[in-house]
């Protein structure tokens, strides 16, 4: 295995309604919005060492409550990464830079046997 899963970054959530949903985040379970990236149309909520975003549910998509996961690994050397999964026949999605728990860093995307998607996530850069 060339990493470790360190935890789970950050949950991103369909939701019906943001600003009922945020409400609920904040109230009953004492999360806080850490950044509202209005340009993508997702509220960030902290949640403990991780986040939960929160992102109005697309059309099409009913019966799916879940974007993705993202799990923070280290360590973070993408050509290992890469050669890992190709051993297991998955072809992972551009390494690009993402807001996550930590902050802004760079991961990619991968998909299980379900089609769930799976963000491996690197550390905050800066």
């Amino acid at each position: 295995m060339s990493f470790a899963i360190r935890r789970i970054d950050h949950v991103v959530l369909y939701v019906a309604d943001q600003a009922r949903s945020t409400r609920f985040y904040e109230q009953v379970l004492g999360c806080t919005v850490a950044r509202i990236n209005e340009a993508a149309g997702i509220v960030h909520l902290r949640a403990g060492d991780g986040m939960i975003d929160l992102v109005a549910r697309p059309a099409g998509i009913e019966g799916r409550n879940v974007d993705h996961v993202a799990l923070r690994i280290d360590p973070w050397e993408p050509e290992r990464l890469a050669a890992h999964l190709a051993a297991h026949g998955i072809a992972p999605g551009e390494v690009r830079l993402r807001f996550g728990a930590e902050g802004v860093g760079p991961s990619l995307y991968v998909d299980d046997p379900d089609g769930n998607t799976i963000e491996l996530k690197g550390p905050a850069q800066g």
